[in-house]
């Protein structure tokens, strides 16, 4: 059973850093991309950050450029997204997810794998 699951997020405050992890089990995502998405209450998914099987290439949202790294570490099967000077806004339940090709997708409907999702939440 192939699983993603999402760890790190919590309760910060303007300005804050927060790390997401994505663990995969149940199979190999080494050839394939992988990117988070996040979505906010009463809002649709929407696309962060996305990175290439090798890490050689990585994509990011207008809103996160700058702020947001997305990096993997393809011994351990494991996913990151590093967050720094978190605004409100970008409180959301963020997910891991794989894409079954390796290419940077941007949209929800292109990725076959999803985490269950981790909750940031930014005070003002």
């Amino acid at each position: 059973q192939v699983q993603l699951v999402e760890s790190g997020g919590g309760l910060v405050q303007t300005g804050d850093s927060l790390r997401l992890s994505c663990a995969a089990s149940g199979r190999t995502f080494t050839s394939n991309a992988m990117g988070w998405l996040r979505q906010a209450p009463g809002k649709e998914r929407h696309f962060v950050a996305s990175i290439t099987s090798r890490g050689d290439r990585t994509y990011y949202a207008d809103p996160v450029k700058g702020r947001f790294t997305i990096s993997r570490d393809s011994a351990t099967n494991t996913v990151y997204l590093q967050m720094n000077s978190l605004k409100p806004e970008d409180t959301a339940v963020y997910y891991c997810a794989a894409n079954i090709f390796d290419y940077l997708a941007t949209s929800p409907y292109e990725y076959a794998y999803w985490g269950q999702g981790t909750q940031v939440t930014v005070s003002s």
